[in-house]
C-alpha cells in the first residue's frame, strides 16, 4: 500500500490515516507531496481525480478522503482494532469522527494545524470558542463513558483518536485552556511513538507556507 500525504507540518487530513496506520503497524509506503507548489495538483491527480490529499493506493484500488481511507482499512484489516470493539463505544466513535470530518470549520480556519509552532495563545472569536467547547464535551464524554481501558478516547487507540489528532495539535499549538481530563488525553496522544515519528518528519521539512505561520 502507498499513502500519499501532504506536508507533515500542516496537512491535518493526511495526519489522520497516517497516524492510525503507523500506530497499528500496517505495512505501507508514504509519499509526501508538498502542498502549495506549482506541480502539487498535477502530482495528486495522477492518483486521484479529486486532486486532494491524502490518497491511499492499494494495488488497483484508490481511496481518497481521510474517513473513507480509515473505513477501508477497517475492512482490509479486520483483525486490527481500527474502531472500538464494543457496539455503543463504536457507534459513539463513528459519530464523533463524522462530526469532526464535517464540522468545526471556525477552529480549522483560525487555528490551522502547525506541528512546528511553539505554543502561544491567540485571540479567538466566539464561533471558534464554541467549536472548542463542543470538542471538549465530546472528548470528556468519550473518556468518562468508554475510556476505562486506556488513556485514549475509547480506552485503546482507535480511528476516533486519529480523526482528532490534528485537533490535539491545535489545542497544544495555540495554548488553549482545557480541563484536566482533556489535558491528560492530549499528553497521551503526543507521547505516542507514531506521533513522535510524524513530528520529526514535520520538523525536518524545508517548506513553509505563510498563512499557517500565525504569530499574533
Amino acid at each position: 500500500m502507498k499513502l500519499l500525504i501532504g506536508n507533515k507540518a500542516y496537512s491535518s487530513w493526511s495526519f489522520r490515516p497516517w497516524i492510525l496506520m503507523r500506530h497499528l503497524g500496517l505495512p505501507f509506503e508514504e509519499e509526501v507531496v508538498a502542498l502549495y507548489q506549482p506541480d502539487t495538483a498535477e502530482r495528486v491527480r495522477r492518483f486521484s481525480k479529486a486532486g486532494k490529499l491524502p490518497v491511499l493506493v492499494d494495488g488497483d484500488i484508490v481511496v481518497w478522503e481521510s474517513l473513507a481511507i480509515i473505513d477501508y482499512l477497517a475492512d482490509r484489516f479486520p483483525d486490527r482494532p481500527v474502531w472500538p470493539a464494543e457496539r455503543a463505544a463504536r457507534a459513539h466513535a463513528r459519530s464523533a469522527s463524522t462530526e469532526m470530518h464535517a464540522g468545526f470549520q471556525a477552529l480549522r480556519n483560525r487555528c490551522g494545524m502547525n506541528m512546528r509552532r511553539m505554543p502561544k495563545a491567540i485571540a479567538l472569536a466566539d464561533d471558534v470558542k464554541a467549536d472548542i467547547a463542543r470538542i471538549v464535551t465530546l472528548w470528556t464524554e468519550a473518556r468518562e463513558r468508554f475510556g476505562a481501558g486506556g488513556p485514549f478516547l475509547y480506552g485503546a487507540f482507535s480511528a476516533a483518536d486519529a480523526m482528532y489528532a490534528p485537533v490535539v495539535n491545535r489545542f497544544h499549538a495555540y495554548a488553549i485552556d482545557v480541563p484536566p481530563v482533556v489535558a491528560a488525553y492530549m499528553t497521551a496522544m503526543m507521547a505516542l511513538p507514531a506521533w513522535q515519528d510524524w513530528q520529526r518528519g514535520a520538523d525536518a521539512e524545508p517548506w513553509f507556507h505563510q498563512p499557517y505561520e500565525v504569530v499574533e
